[in-house]
């Protein structure tokens, strides 16, 4: 009853998953890097650049080594730990103008950032797992917190960097009441976390299995092609005169707050259309993707958006979802971890690969827009055999 109470308590709610806000924070900066191409003496406009995709080896240097901590730690000891961490690098560049620095302490963020990472998704399953629609309704959530992030950082950096670019650094001091709702709000009983220990003989060790496998390679590749629209829609818009980069700007900010109901709302459609949601999901992202690649003018561009970002708030929930369920009992945490790395290392390769294929940022979109349309048949199948062998049996 006491357990009941804590997972119905919005505190916890909230507690819970408030460490998901900065999981999509950490090349928040992007807007900033124009004022400092200048600032370092030496260092040319890739380097720079680099400040803003550095994070993304932290973090799957802190996915490694996350499983290790909690085992050592415990799992509140490990968060706790890397909010610490991404708290004191991610406002190190505040006070320093050295470039070698900044680049370690933007490493160090997304270290501190991977050290919590895989736990803000495989905690949910830990205390949700007996109700299968609130899991849905808290994954829905959780997807949700990245865009509340992501939102709140573009918002508060659009003045900040008024001030300065040292000062849009600030942004990362949001950890500090994060810290103090997690550390009051989420009770992780110590003999929960010792037992992780005193039983390591008695439990099984985790493991994956063929399907969590094949859902890591999924990720790997739709967060390579996804990410093309991070840094080849603003090269579209000036290729094809569409409209100004300070627009897209707006639309970004808008489009991260239009995610935060889709992501809100996967529990209410999970609800009501189960397993449909991968095909259609998928379905809307290669919709939005070509909209967007053929758009004549920015109105049409905006509405590729909301379809594309539609499309995406129901079907990253739905892979987690999926991925929840097929992890082996008791091994959720890896099978996160395994996912996480995989797409940080899609999101980091994302830009070499897809400049490889095409300097055209029209091009690359419409490439995307085929291969989530390739998808989408994919999950259409899938669909129908598994219904198929489920009244089989």
């Amino acid at each position: 009853m006491k357990q009941k109470k804590l997972q119905d308590s919005w505190m916890f709610k909230i507690s819970l998953l408030s460490i998901s806000i900065f999981l999509m924070m950490a090349p928040a900066i992007a807007p900033a890097l124009p004022l400092m191409y200048n600032a370092f003496p030496g260092v040319n406009k890739a380097g720079v650049e680099t400040l803003s995709t550095v994070p993304n080896i932290g973090i799957v240097i802190g996915l490694l080594i996350s499983p290790f901590l909690i085992k050592l730690m415990g799992q509140k000891a490990t968060i706790l730990t890397g909010l610490i961490v991404t708290l004191l690098a991610g406002t190190f560049p505040m006070y320093s103008s050295v470039y070698t620095l900044i680049l370690i302490s933007r490493a160090l963020l997304g270290f501190g950032i991977g050290l919590f990472n895989s736990l803000a998704v495989s905690l949910i399953p830990q205390f949700y797992s007996k109700d299968e629609d609130e899991l849905a309704t808290m994954v829905g959530y959780q997807n949700v917190m990245g865009a509340v992030g992501a939102a709140i950082a573009a918002f508060l950096i659009s003045w900040l960097i008024t001030i300065s670019w040292h000062a849009a650094f600030a942004i990362y001091f949001l950890v500090v009441p994060v810290l103090i709702l997690f550390a009051i709000y989420v009770p992780l009983p110590r003999e929960e976390q010792s037992a992780v220990a005193a039983n390591d003989k008695a439990k099984p060790k985790q493991h994956i299995n063929g399907q969590v496998v094949k859902i890591a390679i999924f990720m790997f590749f739709i967060y390579l092609f996804y990410m093309t629209i991070t840094f080849k829609q603003p090269a579209l818009i000036v290729q094809e005169h569409l409209g100004t980069v300070s627009e897209l700007s707006v639309l970004s900010g808008i489009m991260n707050l239009v995610a935060i109901p889709v992501g809100a709302l996967f529990g209410f459609f999970f609800k009501r259309i189960h397993d449909k949601i991968f095909p259609i999901g998928f379905l809307l992202v290669a919709l939005g993707f070509l909209i967007i690649a053929l758009s004549p003018n920015f109105i049409v561009l905006t509405v590729g958006n909301f379809v594309l970002g539609t499309g995406f708030g129901l079907s990253i929930p739905y892979m987690y979802n999926w991925l929840d369920w097929a992890a082996p009992r008791g091994s959720v945490n890896l099978a996160t971890t395994i996912v996480l790395v995989l797409i940080n290392v899609g999101c980091a390769v994302s830009p070499m690969v897809m400049n490889a294929i095409s300097t055209s940022a029209k091009m690359d979109l419409l490439i995307t827009g085929i291969f989530f349309a390739c998808f989408t048949v994919y999950a259409l199948c899938h669909y129908f055999n598994v219904h198929k062998s489920a009244k089989n049996k």
